[in-house]
């Protein structure tokens, strides 16, 4: 006889009354800091356009080979494009499972935890990205010391 796991034989998943509690308060929390991110991406834009003007003032850059200020204000901006995303999932999951534990609709359900998936998969791919980025920065280095 073939043992089954019972897990994978349910078609249906019931959440519990503390399990609902739980994604509730998780709900709230993600809401209240995807506020907290969208606030601090309009801080990112505002600054970026004030950031060409503050470099530029900087005495150390007036020997800088190019504009500095220009440059800033594209990082920041960049910078702030990246922010986005996660936020957004964050922001569109806490408001997707609000909704679906109002409405107790299943695929309501199933479109807030994609776009759990989705703010967490970004992060991975960025973590992993920027990890890359210093493992290939140590390396450069690495290779410039033993060059010098």
């Amino acid at each position: 006889m073939i043992m089954q796991n019972a897990i994978t034989e349910l078609e249906e998943l019931t959440l519990t009354s503390s399990a609902k509690n739980f994604l509730r308060e998780t709900a709230k929390w993600t809401y209240f800091l995807s506020i907290l991110g969208f606030i601090g991406l309009a801080l990112m834009v505002v600054f970026s356009f004030f950031a060409g003007t503050l470099f530029n003032n900087l005495p150390e850059t007036q020997t800088m080979p190019f504009d500095f200020g220009p440059v800033m204000t594209i990082t920041y901006l960049i910078l702030a494009l990246i922010y986005f995303f996660p936020v957004y999932y964050l922001f569109q999951f806490s408001t997707k499972m609000k909704t679906a534990l109002r409405s107790k609709n299943d695929e309501d359900l199933a479109n807030a935890f994609e776009k759990l998936k989705s703010h967490y998969k970004f992060l991975g791919v960025f973590t992993i990205i920027i990890l890359s980025l210093y493992f290939l920065f140590f390396v450069l280095a690495m290779v410039g010391v033993a060059f010098a």
